[in-house]
């Protein structure tokens, strides 16, 4: 699949087959967020992964939308220092890279995924047990669609907004 068409076509899959993803699939999208470009070339980011059923399940309840990821097969948190510590909007800048990078690895490989806010950082460090110094506002679920025809779903009409009405050149 190429870039262009992945972009077009990967959509948010939110429910998962009960199939494990293969090591040597998931070690392509820990690689691929991995290789994500970062300010300054600075990779402030670790990921954990988690694929343990009950664990899933707890974090499920970090985010008022994290339902997801108790079926999900795996869950990547993306962890980095505090931006609110560092003074740096560009952590975040690097995080959506990552994540976007994995996520459209994983569609590449027939694997769906969605992003989950966390809301309870408490909870989440208390499961997932990254230092004091760390920070985790979201949470990557993947997994096989439960229903394959996702990977093949056509957009919503309506679901983007019109080139035209979005692009200012040169000035507003």
């Amino acid at each position: 699949m190429d870039v262009g068409a992945a972009i077009r076509t990967k959509r948010m899959v939110r429910t998962f087959a009960p199939r494990p993803i293969e090591p040597e699939v998931l070690e392509r999208i820990l690689d691929a967020g991995r290789h994500a470009p970062s300010s300054k070339n600075t990779q402030r980011w670790d990921f954990i992964v988690v694929d343990d059923r009950a664990l899933l399940g707890q974090l499920a309840t970090v985010g008022r939308y994290a339902g997801h990821l108790a079926g999900a097969a795996v869950a990547i948190a993306l962890v980095t220092p505090d931006p609110a510590r560092e003074r740096s909007h560009s952590i975040l800048w690097d995080l959506g890279l990552a994540a976007e990078n994995m996520m459209l690895a994983a569609w590449e490989l027939g694997v769906g995924s969605c992003p989950a806010t966390v809301y309870e950082h408490d909870l989440a460090r208390e499961l997932l047990g990254y230092p004091d110094d760390r920070w985790c506002g979201w949470l990557l679920s993947f997994g096989y669609p439960a229903d394959p025809s996702d990977l093949t779903r056509p957009p919503r009409k309506g679901g983007r907004k019109a080139i035209d009405e979005i692009i200012h050149r040169g000035r507003w």
